[in-house]
């Protein structure tokens, strides 16, 4: 059924304003970047024109792509279903271990080279059987008007939106974001405010305060990753306190995902994550009351799959992003013991598998 959705009247229409001295300063995220006419962002796709903030990159990106919704990564969301995937370039962070650096860090603009506008990418996902449409590999929040607008589009057509994201937002464009985003996987890099200043030039609290934010005051649905660095934010203890932090302020529901590092931008001499640092996270968490915590980048079916936290069964096994024992009723509940599954399900899980395709849009 088509849904017309009208947006909140106090969301604001711009997310800047001028300063004083002349220049004009960007309200998106903390960094509150304050610039000359013909001046960028650090995030590169924000620039200052005439005494006002655009989004110089609205309509492009660095290419489109059908994943499997696991590898955003959530679990919870539409299992086994194909998603369409995309970004753009840059990014609000500076992290140096970025995974996707040739995206996120990139200041070329040929790398720009594809162009859809919202209503081709909703035909596309609809025509290509996708459920969703995620806004991925570099941070939505920097090109969120157009993020926005694809979400607005997809609405009304029952295609579901997703937002992988750091949750370096501030209050004001955030409200605005995350009513259009059904789902979002948000990446808490760590667990101290020494490692988001010194390896990602951003601060902690920032992002917690978004993660309470879309928990208690959105319908998004939250999942979140850490992607565990050796000697960096592996500690057991950095892993207890984050736990307890997710345990207390967020729920003992929110799926929590453990990814590995591998060497990469400016920390090619840091070693990669072991397998075994993945599954002692995934321990540290369950025993702090946590019911959903999964292992990734690694070959882990036992920690990559789901289990009702009321009697243990395994309820959706994974094999990497492949699906296969399915124990879950048409009530989204084990079929054993009856316990309720928080997320969003289909009656019968998606198919996709694996696979990851890319798509050219005309």
């Amino acid at each position: 059924m088509t849904q017309f959705i009208v947006p909140p009247a106090h969301f604001p229409t711009t997310y800047w304003h001028k300063l004083d001295d002349g220049r004009t300063q960007c309200d998106v995220c903390p960094r509150a970047c304050k610039l000359h006419d013909g001046q960028q962002g650090l995030c590169f796709v924000r620039a200052c024109e005439e005494g006002r903030i655009v989004l110089t990159t609205y309509g492009r990106s660095s290419g489109f792509c059908i994943d499997p919704i696991e590898k955003k990564p959530l679990n919870h969301f539409y299992p086994g279903t194909p998603v369409l995937s995309f970004g753009t370039a840059g990014c609000n962070l500076a992290c140096k271990f970025c995974q996707n650096w040739d995206m996120s860090k990139s200041r070329e603009m040929d790398t720009l080279a594809s162009f859809a506008m919202p209503d081709q990418l909703v035909e596309t996902a609809q025509h290509r059987g996708c459920r969703s449409i995620a806004f991925t590999y570099n941070d939505p929040v920097i090109f969120m008007e157009y993020a926005m607008d694809v979400a607005r589009a997809c609405r009304q057509q029952d295609i579901k939106t997703v937002a992988v994201t750091a949750g370096y937002i501030c209050p004001a464009p955030r409200e605005a974001f995350f009513y259009w985003m059904d789902a979002a996987n948000v990446d808490l890099k760590a667990f101290t405010e020494d490692f988001y200043f010194k390896l990602c030039g951003a601060h902690l609290k920032d992002v917690l305060d978004t993660l309470e934010y879309i928990r208690h005051e959105t319908k998004t649905w939250l999942e979140i990753t850490t992607l565990l660095i050796p000697g960096a934010n592996d500690s057991d203890k950095e892993i207890a306190q984050m736990s307890q932090w997710i345990y207390q302020h967020l729920g003992p529901d929110v799926p929590l995902h453990f990814s590995a590092f591998h060497p990469d931008w400016k920390m090619r001499d840091t070693p990669a994550t072991p397998p075994e640092t993945l599954t002692r996270a995934r321990h540290i968490a369950r025993d702090n009351g946590l019911l959903y915590v999964y292992t990734g980048n690694v070959h882990d079916p036992s920690g990559s799959s789901t289990y009702c936290p009321g009697c243990g069964k395994r309820l959706i096994e994974r094999d990497w992003y492949q699906l296969g024992e399915w124990n879950l009723n048409a009530q989204h509940a084990c079929n054993q013991c009856g316990t309720i599954i928080p997320g969003h399900f289909e009656t019968v899980p998606g198919s996709w598998g694996s696979k990851r395709m890319g798509v050219h849009i005309s």
